[in-house]
């Protein structure tokens, strides 16, 4: 009799019957649920969290507060209550503690989110994408994929995130994988193009996919990098999204060109109107042939989105999330398995989806064998790249610490129709890396040591 199953299938049922507490009352009992929570999570997987969402959420007038209750107003029930029990009980409570024991018996990372390509085919070209050198023939088959999320389930993985290319080139094969794997959260990046009524009928029946829609600011801003007509249909997925009480995000990256538009109240106003629950920012990295360097945010312009976020953050109903300027949130990098990878559409198993380098694939180790490859391991021992956190990166901000892994473990690039040389790729963030330290070490220390500050 296997006890480990029995314990987990009890403290799931647990879980369910408190969030059917919550549905009972969400007015009243949104802060109350978070001690019942807290008493599932014996191994204190997630008490940082817990913490800090029983503090925000303890005050009804309080963004974070309206944000938790429209996801009963704004969000289908059924949608909902299966996404609440693969994020929070499957992926994140139950999962967290299955990778924590499995970091712990194999002494390599596990991440809790696993990015893979099912294409690199796409619909769009747009200016500098990085997608694009991988060619437009390469695809994971259907079987690979659900190998793939086999294998991370028995480690602990229950979060799946596709990008690619455009991951919904794929979008029955994806439909299946969240038929098959339903006690899975699924998440992709996305330019929504695809996105039509019958897709979003499809999301309503298996209710654990949630898009993630790329867009670059407004009209101008988002056709310029993504082609004439891209804003145009962005707008209209996401209508149809709404009009379904379908959960959505957007993907959004800030470059020389749109870091004030993309940063300004008036977006996120607009995002939060159209129906957004979340945002991801991610800034322009110059990697591949068809990079354009001119696009990298200055340091300045870094700074402006690391004081919008953490404003808007604090008072808008929209949760967001900067790739880079968060790592003082969690320790630094996340990449190379700490808390995710990236799964091109060739098989090559990469620490990053930024960072092409890999020695792995998936058609021939498993995801456990890569793990404890030398590149994996190289970001196991080397992680965090910086004391100060503000500098997560070891490509973007850490100039060398890159190139150092990638040749001590003999990593290849996995662009197979122009290789990049893994120091020709740091030349051309290092300018970037040397301006943005002195402004990262002012607000490293001025968040740490200040008791009121207004630095800007």
């Amino acid at each position: 009799m296997n006890t480990k199953n029995i314990t987990d299938n009890l403290q799931s049922f647990g879980l369910k019957k408190v969030l059917a507490f919550l549905d009972s009352d969400p007015d009243n009992n949104i802060p109350k649920v978070m001690d019942w929570v807290e008493r599932f999570d014996t191994d204190d997987v997630v008490e940082s969290q817990l913490n800090t969402i029983k503090s925000v959420l303890s005050d009804k007038d309080s963004n974070w507060y309206k944000l938790t209750k429209s996801l009963w107003t704004d969000v289908e029930d059924n949608v909902r209550k299966k996404l609440f029990e693969n994020f929070i009980i499957n992926a994140t409570i139950l999962g967290g503690k299955r990778q924590k024991k499995a970091r712990e018996e194999n002494n390599c990372n596990v991440p809790w989110a696993i990015l893979m390509d099912p294409t690199s085919a796409c619909n769009l070209k747009c200016t500098g994408c990085w997608a694009a050198e991988y060619g437009n023939k390469l695809n994971l088959s259907i079987e690979t994929l659900d190998n793939i999320i086999e294998q991370g389930k028995k480690l602990g993985t229950y979060m799946y995130i596709y990008s690619g290319g455009e991951p919904l080139v794929r979008k029955k094969d994806i439909i299946k994988l969240c038929e098959k794997h339903n006690d899975c959260a699924f998440l992709a990046f996305t330019n929504a193009t695809l996105i039509d009524e019958d897709f979003a009928n499809e999301m309503l029946r298996v209710k654990n996919f949630v898009p993630a829609i790329s867009v670059e600011g407004f009209e101008n801003e988002t056709d310029y990098r993504r082609g004439n007509g891209t804003y145009e249909a962005v707008m209209k997925a996401m209508e149809i999204l709404k009009n379904k009480k379908l959960p959505f995000g957007i993907s959004c990256c800030y470059t020389s060109k749109n870091v004030e538009i993309i940063g300004s109240e008036k977006y996120f106003d607009d995002m939060i109107d159209k129906g957004a629950k979340f945002a991801w920012f991610f800034t322009y990295m110059p990697v591949g042939k068809d990079a354009v360097p001119e696009l990298m945010a200055t340091a300045q312009q870094r700074e402006f989105m690391y004081h919008q976020i953490r404003e808007f953050r604090a008072t808008k109903p929209i949760f967001t999330m900067d790739f880079w300027n968060d790592g003082e949130y969690i320790d630094g990098c996340i990449a190379g398995g700490r808390c995710y990878l990236h799964i091109n559409a060739n098989g090559d198993i990469e620490p990053c989806a930024f960072i092409h380098y890999s020695d792995s694939n998936i058609h021939n180790k498993t995801l456990l064998e890569a793990y404890k490859s030398p590149l994996f391991m190289q970001y196991h021992d080397n992680q965090p790249f910086n004391e100060n956190h503000l500098r997560p990166c070891p490509l973007l901000d850490n100039p060398g610490r890159l190139t150092d892994m990638v040749e001590k473990s003999g990593a290849k690039s996995t662009d197979m129709q122009n290789p990049e040389d893994v120091r020709e790729l740091s030349k051309k963030c290092k300018g970037a890396a040397e301006n943005w330290q002195p402004v990262a070490d002012k607000l490293w220390e001025c968040s740490h040591q200040c008791e009121k500050c207004n630095c800007q």
